[in-house]
């Protein structure tokens, strides 16, 4: 999914040893041509984590500002605020808003609710301004804002630690569920609806239950004794929650860890109980990013790789995109790596209106049909409902260009947004240290 779990962004700026490297199959379609390149923000940092469709057949993004000049002066302060921006289907700015306080205020998430509105989700460590309380470090906080981007209600979930968001969705019953990471030793075991709750160390998945206007009706944390950061959930069918992310832990409620990191699915209950969990990964490194539903009633999630033992079948080369399909139960169907022998990553997946999948993320490598034009490049692929790579298509400069979420409008464009420090070849203009980044592809 997304920008806030970049836990190994040096590893992906250094070199690696170069593995063999494997021939991909032919690419059997052209592939659809970027149409926008845009960057916006100012002299310090901007940033775009999440884009959602909306129902008039536009656009809203959200993520951070830095800056208070340039694209950014309603700004007073050069502290972090959220920043949630709409666009129209013709890329026309129509309001862009920034919320937080004196501190450091960041979104990860925003989706459009029923009613019409916005809900954003992300972390703040402001107790001023836009936020009504902080219970320390870092905490959840979650927006409802209007049609127009006005505030309508706010809410923080958190304890003494970095307590930070990831995801959020409108349940179907009308409320909300949210999940980030809890940090469970600075909680003291908080976090669950019973105070009696066996206390698991460091951070942990933390899903909250609210209803229609953020107020909270349950919330549980899973995971082990090291780190669990989960990235992506979904409701089923059936009112049950779906969380992906990784875990490298091997105790308490993951039963089954590969090695390292693993991807890390978890199943709970409309009322927050553990279901299943599921570990999927090799001996490496394994992180999940994002997941959708398919068609067929079953689950694709997707991240990178650097394992090519265990679950991962081939490994082209540092680290690769994984894909890994899973049915209800939580059982492997197939799984997929795709890559060339440097750092090729996906953070956010979207089912198309055809049978297939949008894939975004970014890309270092040079080989295996991979272009590159410096550094970390954003990357966008398209998959079958096989998981079989459609076309893939890299843009960016001689800098670091990431994307961290696409999707498909009505129309059939496709948007993806990051960030980027490029200011040559496929990217015009940079104003500051990073920009907010937005490409559109038709």
């Amino acid at each position: 999914m997304k920008q806030y779990v970049l836990i190994f962004t040096l590893a992906f700026l250094s070199s690696c040893s170069k593995k063999d490297v494997f021939e991909i199959p032919e690419i059997i379609q052209v592939g659809a041509n970027v149409s926008l390149v845009k960057t916006f923000g100012g002299s310090k940092n901007e940033a775009l984590s999440s884009v959602t469709k909306t129902t008039d057949g536009g656009y809203i993004v959200a993520g951070f500002t830095q800056s208070n000049d340039f694209d950014m002066t309603a700004k007073t302060n050069a502290s972090f605020d959220f920043l949630v921006s709409k666009f129209s289907s013709e890329n026309t700015l129509e309001w862009q808003k920034t919320f937080g306080g004196t501190e450091d205020d960041r979104a990860a998430d925003v989706i459009q609710t029923l009613d019409g509105n916005f809900a954003v989700l992300g972390y703040r460590k402001s107790s001023d301004s836009n936020v009504s309380e902080n219970a320390g470090n870092k905490d959840f906080w979650l927006l409802k804002i209007s049609t127009e981007g006005n505030l309508l209600w706010e809410k923080t979930f958190g304890f003494s630690g970095a307590d930070f968001g990831t995801a959020l969705l409108e349940t179907k019953d009308g409320g909300f569920l949210i999940t980030g990471v809890l940090d469970v030793s600075s909680s003291g075991g908080q976090g669950n609806a019973k105070s009696t709750a066996i206390q698991h160390a460091g951070g942990d998945y933390w899903a909250i239950k609210t209803n229609h206007v953020g107020t909270l009706e349950w919330r549980r944390f899973f995971g082990g004794s090291f780190t669990e950061i989960p990235a992506g959930v979904i409701e089923t069918d059936d009112h049950n929650f779906i969380i992906a992310g990784s875990s490298d832990s091997n105790d308490f409620n993951i039963s089954n860890n590969k090695g390292s990191y693993d991807f890390w699915v978890t199943k709970i209950s409309p009322i927050g109980n553990l279901l299943l969990e599921k570990s999927f990964g090799g001996s490496a490194i394994d992180q999940a990013y994002a997941i959708t539903a398919t068609s067929d009633g079953n689950f694709i999630v997707v991240g990178d790789t650097r394992s090519s033992d265990v679950d991962v079948a081939l490994n082209y080369g540092a680290a690769d995109i994984w894909i890994v399909k899973f049915s209800a139960e939580g059982n492997a169907i197939w799984e997929k790596t795709i890559g060339g022998s440097n750092f090729d990553v996906g953070r956010a997946i979207f089912k198309t209106q055809d049978p297939g999948f949008l894939i975004a993320g970014s890309s270092r490598s040079l080989d295996n049909r991979f272009e590159n034009k410096g550094q970390n490049d954003a990357l966008i692929l398209k998959i079958d409902e096989n998981g079989n790579l459609l076309w893939q298509k890299t843009i960016g400069g001689s800098e670091i260009d990431f994307l961290y979420d696409v999707v498909e409008l009505n129309n059939k464009s496709i948007i993806a947004v990051g960030e980027s420090s490029s200011s040559d070849q496929d990217i015009s203009e940079n104003k500051g240290f990073t920009d907010a980044l937005i490409l559109q592809l038709k």
